[in-house]
């Protein structure tokens, strides 16, 4: 079983779309893992069952007993994140400025501060339209921690891909470098980076690949919509020639595939179509580069 983990360096890459038609493509053989918990959408594209949910809990926060509460105010003088104001004569926690650090806790006289774990989100498992599995998750508005939440979504998707015998894991990376990315990139086969010609889609992807070069997790690019700056494209490319960066396939702007999305469809569902035949031979070539990456770790 191989993971592939599809990222970005910055959102509206066409990273997703392009994630979920391998997906359509991957079939039955592979489980997908959408990692982007922060702002996830394949579902949009997929149209999962949401066949089973689980809430998940993660880090915790300060709760005050008003009843046994003296107001001596210790706790919010030693909050350095001003989580602790007076309302209506009461200290009160405000939930979204608590980090969870227990500082209140423990100065508090009264044993009146409990640190509750707190429910940030839920945690699905999905069968698709593509009748494969789909691990994803959705965190709550202004919740932290969506780094374990990934770490949550790709064990479960690991353990169906081993229990079930499945060829791959194609995994959904949130855009940008931090703790979900990070999370996204641990334990990958491989990185599948979708960029596009603009002065930040450049920008972004040395960003990104900065970070997959310190995983040592080897690469290949799709730069989407190439043609709208053939300028910035040849620097993107020379890029990857520096970086030994495997450019898989340039994409034409092509109104088609925001019709698709618009149908509720990826590329590969919606006709036939010069985009649909770039996607499949992407899909070809990454199959292909990972049974040869196998065939050289493997002993002769």
């Amino acid at each position: 079983m191989k993971e592939i983990v599809v990222i970005s360096g910055k959102g509206g890459t066409g990273k997703t779309s392009i994630t979920a038609s391998f997906a359509i493509l991957g079939g039955k053989n592979i489980v997908v893992a959408d990692c982007d918990v922060d702002a996830a959408d394949m579902h949009l594209l997929l149209q999962p069952d949401w066949n089973f949910s689980e809430d998940f809990f993660s880090g915790v926060a300060a709760e005050i007993d008003q009843d046994k509460c003296i107001k001596c105010g210790k706790c919010a003088d030693v909050c350095r994140f001003n989580a602790i104001p007076i309302v209506e004569k009461k200290y009160v926690v405000n939930d979204l400025n608590c980090e969870g650090c227990g500082f209140c806790f423990h100065v508090c006289p009264r044993d009146a501060i409990s640190m509750i774990e707190q429910n940030v989100g839920k945690w699905f498992i999905s069968n698709t339209k593509a009748e494969n599995h789909m691990v994803h998750a959705a965190l709550k508005i202004g919740a932290d921690n969506s780094g374990k939440l990934v770490a949550k979504v790709k064990k479960e998707a690991k353990q169906i891909a081993v229990s079930e015998e499945k060829a791959f894991i194609i995994v959904d990376g949130s855009p940008g470098i931090g703790c979900p990315v990070v999370s996204s990139l641990s334990g990958a086969d491989y990185a599948i980076l979708v960029t596009e010609p603009s002065v930040s889609g450049i920008h972004d992807l040395k960003r990104v690949y900065e970070l997959v070069k310190k995983f040592k997790i080897p690469a290949a690019c799709i730069i989407n919509k190439a043609d709208i700056n053939t300028d910035v494209t040849a620097q993107i490319k020379a890029f990857l020639d520096e970086e030994n960066i495997i450019h898989l396939v340039d994409l034409p702007y092509d109104e088609t595939f925001t019709k698709a999305m618009t149908a509720g469809k990826t590329i590969i569902e919606f006709g036939e179509s010069e985009m649909k035949k770039l996607v499949e031979n992407s899909w070809r070539k990454i199959k292909e580069l990972l049974t040869d990456k196998q065939k050289r770790s493997s002993p002769s």
